[in-house]
């Protein structure tokens, strides 16, 4: 039918059209250019460059501006001493490219350098390495046949290296320009040797299991069998950003073994190489219930390896000795929990001179205990109602220096267990976030300091604290960010009974007379925490800027409030989580300046997946939300991180179901937007996908914006600025700034 229009419509339509600006910014642009200024790296403070305490202990070195010189400094007065390496005047070999890092052997009589970096997932990588001999000059590849390269490790004396290249271990012998293979069974997707499966680097930190006796006759190592592992999947993209050319008419495939929660894990086995005679032992553990061995350690003795293992509901740590010729294996220390070991209990212990230091929150709290290699209890360096939450070593003299969250969960300061007296000494006082870098023989350490006024400052130092020159204070940062800074100011908000920490950032205008929308973020993982008085400049000061209230608030689950208060979401996740975040965000509704009716929540991963559970939750007062790669059922996550807090399916399915925000997306009351990268190995974009999918099928929609090929992390190409530009622009909406 043809339409008839009035003259008077016509001019209407005239008018309208011409009100209309045809040169005006595409949507989204102009935020995401501002964002820009608030995201990686122009808001990224800076650090000193990266340097390698030197083996002599008076000297550090670092790569050059050019990173093709190793330099090597003064510690005490930071003057150059040489260079330990400069491409430029090597023999034998050219190379041509930067040095992506280095290593420098015990004796520093050598050094590992690496080029051509190509990561596999967020902490391992090969690479092109080669082993320079410091007298000679010569510089030559660490493997004879140009194969790229994982984890070399210098032997003791270093005159080894061993190495890992296509799943199998190799050790070269310097002396000789010899390669001399390990293993031989490795076999992509099913046998991994001495490096690690994509699950213990995600959730154990770790991604060698290479461990050399200190008389460099054997080297031990972790077999992983993940032949049963189910195969994962991720399409790949032509995209734009390192743009894949060979995918522009058909994606290719991301493919790797990932075992979801309740599936088949890795099967791992210990071994033992002897160097002389080429001969592998293996070493059988007494107890079959061991599902992972998360390290191996030497201590100072050559007879004895230290392996620590868990159980698979990751209940009991226990650490065996075990000597590699006689494959003679010994219990040393157990650990039991009521709940879950906490991660810090086996990535930081340290075996000594004289025993081993363990963390463990058996108190109620994380402290220290001294251990004999025999397995009996030698002190509790320390104790009380606080947490430690890192351990830096041991001196010559028996000091022990550590981190505690003192004097409250908000804060972080170093102190040191002295020898004499035995008690806690502080190195570092007062309110903030102080941490440490200690030097192998904790003689020196880079001292940093910051707080919710102070970017971070890096300060050489004495063990003891002592000042020795400022390595960067930040002012020149701190001085273009002075006008666009917004203190958090700190709250306790009431919850069940129990009083939370949270912080609140509002407009630097702000007028309590007004109403103003509340962004509520949160992370909200066990033994997580978000609210600490540190330095932070990102996306929470742009929505200030622009109108927005910001707050944040650690539910029960989180850390540094004790191990009861850290447990109680064992095997219900999501439950007091969720209660948390609905009282905080009611309590702020009755905030002067706050409107109870335009409070929104946002979560990236673990905060994604409790966004989701807030918004889906009767009782919620959110009128929208952002969820970043989020987990919307646990049973599609990896089996160490999800049964660690939940068990497995077959023995908890009434947590999993109370737990899956999936099985709820049909409440879903509030605006949702929810963005994920499409090769996120992670959180696979199953989770929001499956959400999407149960809301279909109950007549419902979600808002959603993808980012193709990235990962969990969303990072590069400028997309971080598009994520929270994305965000305000949505907040901005739904809530009517």
């Amino acid at each position: 039918m043809i339409m008839k229009f009035s003259h008077i419509s016509i001019i209407a339509a005239i008018l309208v059209m011409s009100a209309v600006d045809t040169h005006a910014v595409s949507p989204g642009k102009t935020v995401v250019e501002e964002m820009q200024e608030y995201q990686s790296p122009n808001n990224i403070t800076k650090r000193p460059p990266h340097f390698t305490y030197m083996p002599n202990g008076t000297e550090y070195a670092m790569l050059s501006s050019d990173s093709r010189r190793i330099e090597t400094f003064d510690i005490k007065t930071g003057n150059k001493t040489g260079d330990l390496l400069d491409l430029d005047h090597v023999r034998e070999t050219q190379v041509k490219d930067r040095i992506g890092g280095f290593i420098v052997s015990p004796d520093a009589s050598k050094v590992l350098i690496y080029c051509n970096e190509e990561y596999i997932y967020r902490r391992s990588f090969k690479a092109d390495f080669y082993v320079y001999e410091v007298r000679s000059r010569i510089l030559l590849p660490v493997d004879n046949e140009g194969r790229r390269i994982q984890i070399p490790k210098f032997s003791p004396d270093s005159r080894m290296i061993a190495f890992v290249a296509d799943n199998n271990i190799y050790i070269r012998k310097i002396d000789f320009k010899t390669v001399v293979p390990v293993t031989t069974d490795g076999v992509y997707g099913k046998i991994i040797n001495g490096t690690t499966d994509w699950t213990y680097e995600e959730e154990f930190s770790t991604v060698s299991t290479l461990a050399w006796s200190p008389d460099n006759t054997t080297l031990c190592y972790v077999k992983f069998d993940e032949s049963e592992v189910p195969l994962y999947s991720l399409p790949i993209y032509e995209g734009t950003c390192g743009r894949n050319v060979e995918y522009a008419l058909y994606p290719g495939e991301l493919s790797y073994k990932y075992p979801v929660s309740g599936q088949v894990n890795s099967t791992v086995s210990l071994h033992s190489y002897d160097v002389d005679t080429r001969k592998t032992k293996d070493i059988t553990l007494p107890d079959a219930t061991i599902e992972y061995i998360p390290r191996i350690d030497y201590g100072p003795d050559s007879n004895l390896l230290y392996v620590s293992t868990l159980n698979r509901d990751q209940n009991r740590y226990e650490i065996y000795s075990v000597n590699p010729q006689t494959t003679v294996v010994k219990s040393i220390f157990v650990e039991k929990s009521e709940a879950w070991i906490a991660p810090e209990t086996y990535e930081s212990i340290h075996f000594g001179k004289g025993g081993f230091v363990v963390m463990s929150n058996r108190s109620g709290n994380m402290h220290l205990y001294k251990y004999s290699y025999a397995g009996s209890l030698m002190r509790t360096l320390t104790g009380g109602d606080f947490d430690v939450t890192a351990y830096y070593g041991e001196d010559a003299q028996g000091n022990y220096y550590l981190q505690t969250a003192t004097p409250s969960p908000l804060d972080r300061n170093v102190q040191k267990v002295d020898a004499k007296r035995g008690v806690l000494v502080p190195i570092t006082e007062g309110e903030g976030t102080s941490a440490a870098n200690y030097s192998p023989a904790c003689t020196y350490a880079i001292f940093s300091y910051s707080s919710p006024t102070q970017a971070p400052q890096y300060k050489l130092c004495t063990a003891a604290g002592k000042e020795m020159r400022v390595l960067e204070d930040n002012s020149v940062y701190m001085t273009r960010f002075r006008d666009k800074m917004i203190v958090k100011e700190f709250i306790q908000v009431p919850s069940d009974g129990l009083m939370l920490n949270g912080f609140i950032m509002r407009p630097r205008d702000f007028d309590p007379n007004k109403k103003y929308p509340v962004v509520m973020t949160q992370y909200s993982g066990p033994g997580s925490q978000s609210v600490l008085r540190n330095w932070e400049m990102g996306w929470m000061q742009y929505f200030c800027e622009k109108g927005f209230v910001v707050a944040c608030v650690d539910g029960r689950g989180t850390g540094c409030r004790g191990s009861k208060f850290m447990y109680s979401v064992y095997q219900n996740l999501g439950y007091y989580e969720t209660i948390d975040q609905i009282n905080a965000a009611k309590y702020i509704a009755t905030l002067p300046g706050i409107d109870g009716n335009r409070i929104g929540i946002y979560g990236w991963s673990y905060g994604g997946y409790e966004t989701l559970m807030c918004v889906t939750h009767p009782d919620n007062p959110f009128a929208a939300a952002v969820a970043i790669a989020p987990v919307t059922d646990w049973r599609y996550y990896d089996t160490v991180y999800t049964e660690r807090y939940m068990l497995t399916p077959q023995q908890n399915d009434n947590g999993y179901n109370a737990s899956s925000a999936l099985k709820r997306a049909s409440k879903l009351t509030a605006n949702t937007l929810i963005m994920y990268g499409t090769a996120d190995d992670n959180v696979h974009p199953v989770n929001s996908l499956q959400f999407v999918s149960e809301l279909q099928t109950s007549g419902m929609w979600c808002d959603m914006f993808v980012f193709p090929n990235k990962n969990h992390s969303i990072y590069g190409c400028g997309a971080r600025a598009v994520v929270y530009g994305r965000m305000f622009d949505y907040f901005s909406e739904k809530l009517k700034l």
